[in-house]
């Protein structure tokens, strides 16, 4: 009994260790988020307020950094899916082709069918957990504001 005491207290005190000597790694913890380029033509506020709500934080440059994403190893997976969110879709730098490849009908499907948000993000912020009236919205206004005619104009 006692040997399996001394193993698990010594499994404990390696794993305590290792969690902190992680926190040495740099990577995951430049929570500076660069300026805002520009944004899409919005069709309408109610798109940009429920884009914020559910996609900002990985798909813009006003990312709300909550304080594991300062945490190894949890802060290299929040950086490593916003610098993933960022790269595929990215609505402070619209107008710069951060929304290439990204077509309306794959937008509207990743939300529809609940790819996006991912699980994983809806269960740490319920706030991005949207009825299934909001996804339509949100997928009807995202469709409308990727087609805009008018690639130049600037709204906020």
């Amino acid at each position: 009994m006692l040997k399996k005491t001394k193993l698990l207290l010594l499994s404990v005190l390696t794993a305590f260790f290792a969690l902190l000597l992680i926190q040495a790694v740099p990577y995951g913890r430049n929570h500076a988020n660069p300026p805002i380029v520009s944004e899409p033509s919005w069709d309408s506020p109610t798109t940009r307020t429920l884009a914020r709500r559910a996609c900002f934080d990985c798909h813009s440059h006003e990312t709300i950094w909550p304080w594991y994403s300062r945490v190894a190893p949890m802060s290299w997976l929040v950086q490593y899916d916003v610098d993933k969110g960022r790269r595929k879709l990215n609505f402070s730098d619209w107008h710069n082709g951060a929304h290439e490849g990204k077509r309306p009908d794959k937008i509207r499907e990743e939300i529809t069918e609940g790819e996006m948000p991912p699980v994983a993000y809806r269960l740490a912020h319920p706030e991005a957990r949207l009825t299934d009236a909001e996804k339509r919205r949100l997928a009807d206004g995202l469709s409308a504001t990727a087609i805009d005619p008018d690639p130049l104009r600037q709204s906020r």
